[in-house]
């Protein structure tokens, strides 16, 4: 399977105070900004055992070589300085910290079977978990031996500024006012995702380097060090190892030195700026988001967008728009009076830039409670767009206007104009008044305006079924209204599908491949529709009704299975990556697209797109993780940690498939933290 290689463009540098809509927060002290109606459905493992009283599935085979990972620190007097003896603290230099993290990167990382259940968090009193996991392997609570990570700490905790790559702060690993590790292993519940403890366990698996900036008082950073040492120590007689197995470091160069002569390894500068030369995913799932969503005209001269944004899209100013309408939840809808105003600038020789102007957002008008004024203020905003954008036309089609029509006076409008219905994602907010105006520019019903503004003019959007219904219920006024519609808009027939769909088409990640729930690829009139000839389950088992299989005859090719495959954090997927590539590559090579789906779309469907946008693009882990995520629109994708570990090891693959040398862009704990803080403003 061919490959195309294509890089990532780099991370432009930027002040920390982004613009309002682009919050960046990766600090302990807080949370990214959630993005809006965005969600984490909930993915069931399947039944738990109760205490080992049910039979669990084997588990898969295991690999009996050990491979321990070599470390630049270890042992630490090989490159470093001995600074105290009890507790023992050692010295490092800035180049030394280099050559130890770049070392890290290129070590292969242990196999999946050697990590898990461990990294899942086992705790002793957490009977629920244990009897999950260490039924399949009663060694499970053992640290493994093939584990050694690098984990760096600054001094006071405040990652606003000079951030070092990975770094966290001490609150993360340490117990409050105590030299030993929290303990982070859940104690209560059962979950295969705690993404938010894997830092913590792999600092005490870790050689542990502190730092401070400007700001930091030296002794401050010692007994920080010191802390740590001791913690440490506590943690290898717990768990059985030798002592001094990981040490404690204390970066000698200034933060400052490290700037200017190692600039690879800073995130965050010291006055509080993104370098650009760390991989930050909030960043990424805001550039992919604006990429996936950049600007595009869907009828004439009418744009639908994200909010423009010279930062994440510089090419988005040479677009020069004359009307900018932006849908929020916090807007009205204009009246007449409003748009004759606005009109009315826009032919003033002396304006100078876009004119603003807000109309309501996504599912704001409920039926069956919506209000005759809301219905003829969407209306009003169609014609008047509509007007704008084709005065020639607008006026030739006047005989279908109310006389009574305040909002426009075609006479006045004496050039074309070009304007852009967005928002900050570039579609949650936007599909109410992109999907109507659609409808009346193009004289469409209501469920072929969806698939033609998706299919047709490569939009990604969602629609709630709230805007559904109350399209579907007013599009007779809608198709009536439109200077493009000729027939008659009172017997449309409504497909089959549209009456089986709750409002989310599936989310398009390549041309060629789509990612979905069950109930997408139980829909496959709606497939045929997207132009999907393809159908790969994974751990679900569509059932298509026989005259429907009849009536589409689909190839019984076309449809594949990935069983015994569940989202328990123990079935492994990596074994299938290859397999299920070349059922998606074979229909790339058809001209079709192939659905990726499983229960509801969001961890064994996505990890195969991720692996698919790894191998086909080119990309590392977090950039297609974000790639993936940005695409998957309202819900937020949840891999679970194993197959997470399986797309980093994927990644090695990658490389070496390309004869490159193995090279992480950030390492497990610094992922597996990302994901965490970019879930946390998602959560229940």
């Amino acid at each position: 399977m061919a490959a195309v290689v294509a890089r990532a463009p780099p991370m432009p540098a930027r002040s920390s105070t982004p613009p309002p809509h682009l919050t960046l927060n990766t600090s302990t002290r807080g949370t990214p900004v959630a993005v809006p109606n965005k969600h984490i459905p909930v993915c069931s493992p399947g039944p738990v055992p109760d205490r080992g009283l049910v039979t669990p599935p084997a588990s898969p085979p295991t690999r009996d070589s050990i491979i321990e990972t070599s470390s630049v620190t270890f042992p630490p007097t090989k490159n470093c300085c001995e600074y105290s003896d009890d507790p023992p603290i050692f010295t490092m230099t800035a180049e030394t910290l280099a050559e130890a993290l770049e070392h890290m990167a290129t070590q292969p990382l242990p196999d999946p079977d050697q990590v898990f259940p461990w990294l899942h968090g086992l705790h002793a009193d957490n009977q629920i978990q244990l009897a999950f996991f260490t039924n399949r392997r009663k060694s499970g609570r053992k640290v493994p031996r093939c584990l050694r990570g690098l984990t760096i700490v600054k001094t006071g905790g405040n990652l606003a500024s000079s951030k070092l790559k990975g770094a966290i702060a001490p609150d993360e690993i340490l117990a409050s006012g105590d030299s030993s590790f929290i303990e982070c292993d859940p104690k209560d519940g059962f979950s295969v995702r705690n993404f938010q403890i894997q830092a913590c366990k792999m600092a005490t698996v870790s050689d542990i380097v502190v730092y401070g900036d400007l700001r930091t008082s030296p002794s401050d950073t010692v007994a920080l060090a010191k802390r740590i040492s001791k913690a440490q120590r506590q943690s290898e007689i717990r768990n059985g190892l030798p002592r001094c197995s990981f040490n404690t470091f204390m970066l000698s160069d200034t933060f400052t030195h490290v700037q200017e002569k190692f600039s690879r390894l800073v995130a965050i500068d010291s006055r509080g700026s993104m370098t650009g030369n760390v991989a930050d995913f909030f960043y990424w799932e805001r550039f992919e988001m604006c990429t996936m969503s950049k600007a595009s005209e869907i009828s004439n001269n009418v744009f639908l967008g994200p909010t423009p944004d010279p930062v994440l899209d510089p090419s988005c100013c040479d677009q020069i728009f004359d009307v900018l309408i932006e849908a929020s939840d916090v807007a009205h809808v204009p009246d007449p009076p409003t748009l004759r105003k606005v009109r009315s600038m826009l032919e003033k020789s002396e304006r100078r830039g876009a004119l603003q102007l807000d109309f309501p957002s996504s599912g704001s008008i409920m039926p069956p409670s919506w209000s005759h004024t809301e219905v003829d203020g969407l209306m009003d905003m169609c014609k008047w767009i509509y007007g704008l954008a084709n005065p020639a036309d607008a006026r030739r089609s006047k005989r279908k206007m109310s006389e009574s029509d305040e909002a426009i006076e075609l006479e006045d409008i004496k050039k074309p104009r070009k304007v852009l219905i967005h928002c900050t994602d570039g579609y949650t907010e936007t599909s109410l008044l992109g999907i109507a105006y659609f409808m009346y520019a193009e004289g469409l019903p209501a469920h072929e305006a969806w698939v033609r503004l998706h299919r047709d003019k490569g939009r990604n959007f969602f629609a709630y079924p709230s805007d559904v219904s109350l399209l579907t219920q007013i599009q007779g006024r809608i198709l009536q209204s439109s200077p493009k519609f000729q027939d008659s808009p009172f017997h449309i027939a409504e497909p089959r599908w549209l009456t089986r769909i709750d409002g989310s088409l599936p989310s398009r990640i390549l041309p060629y491949m789509y990612l979905g729930n069950l109930g997408h690829a139980n829909n496959p009139e709606l497939l045929r529709e997207l132009g999907i000839t393809r159908v790969l389950s994974v751990g679900e088992t569509v059932s298509w009704p026989d005259d429907v299989k009849e009536e589409l005859n689909w190839p019984a090719e076309n449809l594949m299975m990935i069983d015994r495959v569940q989202d328990n954090g123990v079935d492994p997927l990596w074994e299938e990556f290859d397999r299920c590539l070349k059922f998606i590559e074979a229909g790339k090579k058809e001209g079709g697209a192939t659905l990726v789906h499983c229960r509801v779309g969001v961890s064994r469907s996505a990890t195969i797109c991720i692996a698919e946008v790894m191998n086909e693009l080119g990309l590392s882990f977090p950039r297609a993780y974000c790639f993936v995520r940005a695409r998957r629109l309202n819900v937020i994708i949840q891999p679970h940690l194993r197959f997470t570990y399986e797309l980093l090891k994927w990644e090695e693959y990658q490389r070496q498939r390309r004869n490159e040398p193995p090279r992480r862009e950030l390492e497990w704990a610094t992922i597996a933290r990302e994901i965490a803080l970019m879930n946390k403003p998602y959560s229940r």
